[in-house]
């Protein structure tokens, strides 16, 4: 990896990297705190809908006063400071700005500014993995038609998990399975935020000192963001789902070759070539030994007695065939690594995954029985979580994208863990639901 020394000469050359940040949150506050000390790289814009948010976020990461004091984003170009504002689209368009990060959360909001780079000419790291998975497919296409790079987000998994598929088959394996870990229970799918901090095992008193939102954290825990993740994952490496989703076997790093090969190999797998998430928890609660909670894995074949020898000879842990072995990460640092997106993009043109094809899709199920005239919550609320399911199966039984299903009224009841459609929702024509629609019309013959 040459980023660094890339980076290090345009920074002699004073043509740094112009980076305009969109959304202050947690992921883009651990972003800030890392692009003060990158060469190559000037942070020209942070654009929140709340800036004084975003200004705490830059005082709390420790950023200077002055840094951050720009009256315009013209000023901040030419001095070298960065312009806090609340105008994402003025931002896009300036001149002053070439690279676009989108760390809103937002679906609609990811959507609407992945289209105004396209128009503007400017590179988009989508930090915003809902936008993918609700429609990454038709976004990348238009951003390969407009001349940009369309990113996922380095730090977060989806991005660490498309590396390491790369690295695999570069080297001439076959992936067998590649995803990530977490915390699962088939009980947590009913989780909601009033229950979602006694299964992370925090006190009232914890989350009333801490920075603490109950539906972002309930997203991960009943298995929504799983699916969002591993959807954009199928849909960027070629990898697919199981046609059930999501098992979230209990696996151990030293487990990995065992499980995750396929069933007809003694594993858990449905295929060879899929996507899967592994649990820390037995499923009697227990922890499992070494787990990779924080972590992104690939299993790979040896596939010749030759290579087999080999992973005996080098130390790989393989199952009982010796075929299969794994890599794995154990951790990511989620923003403190979004840098490596930025100088990818900006200097080589790369992106650090990007969507392919439309092969998974993440889809509204419902934690209870739905009632008529009921609103939808979305992502880590009280009404549907997401489920992965292959995308031939989302629409050909026209499911509706847990991405849209925020705010939305029920025309018909759903019972408990049954997949919310289209035909059972009364939804607006808004922007994301047209771009949506457009991505299953494109993509439909091709899955």
């Amino acid at each position: 990896m040459n980023l660094y020394n890339l980076l290090s000469q345009r920074a002699a050359q004073d043509r740094p990297l112009r980076v305009a940040l969109i959304g202050a949150g947690k992921f883009g506050s651990m972003f800030l705190s890392q692009v003060r000390r990158t060469p190559g790289m000037h942070l020209v814009a942070i654009a929140d809908l709340s800036p004084e948010r975003a200004r705490a976020s830059l005082t709390r990461v420790g950023w200077p006063l002055e840094q951050y004091s720009a009256t315009s984003l013209a000023a901040a170009a030419k001095n070298g400071a960065t312009f806090v504002t609340d105008d994402a689209q003025t931002t896009i368009a300036s001149d002053a700005v070439e690279i676009v990060i989108d760390a809103t959360g937002s679906p609609a909001a990811g959507i609407r500014h992945a289209l105004a780079c396209c128009e503007h000419g400017k590179h988009i790291i989508m930090v915003n993995v809902e936008a993918d998975a609700l429609a990454g497919p038709l976004l990348a296409h238009r951003a390969a038609q407009a001349g940009i790079v369309y990113s996922l987000a380095y730090g977060d998994q989806p991005a660490l998990i498309c590396e390491m598929v790369d690295w695999a088959r570069a080297a001439g394996f076959e992936v067998v399975a590649a995803g990530k870990g977490t915390k699962y229970l088939p009980a947590y799918h009913e989780s909601t935020p009033d229950t979602v901090w006694g299964h992370y095992g925090f006190t009232p008193e914890q989350v009333a000192k801490g920075d603490f939102n109950a539906q972002m954290f309930n997203s991960f825990l009943d298995g929504t963001k799983s699916a969002i993740e591993m959807a954009a994952v199928a849909n960027a490496t070629g990898l697919t789902p199981a046609p059930d989703g999501l098992a979230f076997p209990p696996c151990g790093v030293d487990d990995l070759p065992r499980v995750l090969r396929p069933s007809s190999a003694g594993g858990r797998l449905h295929h060879a070539g899929q996507v899967e998430v592994v649990s820390s928890l037995e499923r009697d609660g227990s922890p499992v030994f070494r787990d990779l909670r924080w972590g992104v894995y690939v299993t790979f074949s040896a596939d010749s007695d030759y290579v087999r020898r080999c992973f005996s000879e080098y130390g790989l842990v393989t199952d009982d065939t010796g075929n299969y072995s794994a890599m794995y990460k154990p951790v990511h640092l989620i923003g403190l690594e979004l840098g490596i997106s930025v100088a990818s993009a900006g200097l080589r043109r790369e992106a650090t995954g990007c969507a392919t094809g439309f092969r998974g899709d993440a889809v509204a199920v419902a934690k209870r029985d739905l009632k008529v005239g009921e609103t939808l919550d979305g992502e880590g609320g009280y009404t549907v979580y997401g489920r992965l399911m292959p995308a031939q199966a989302s629409l050909a039984c026209g499911g509706l994208p847990i991405g849209l299903a925020h705010g939305v009224r029920l025309k018909h009841p759903v019972a408990r863990a049954s997949v919310v459609h289209w035909h059972d929702v009364t939804i607006a024509d808004s922007e994301a639901v047209k771009v949506r629609r457009e991505a299953e019309a494109m993509f439909c013959d091709a899955v």
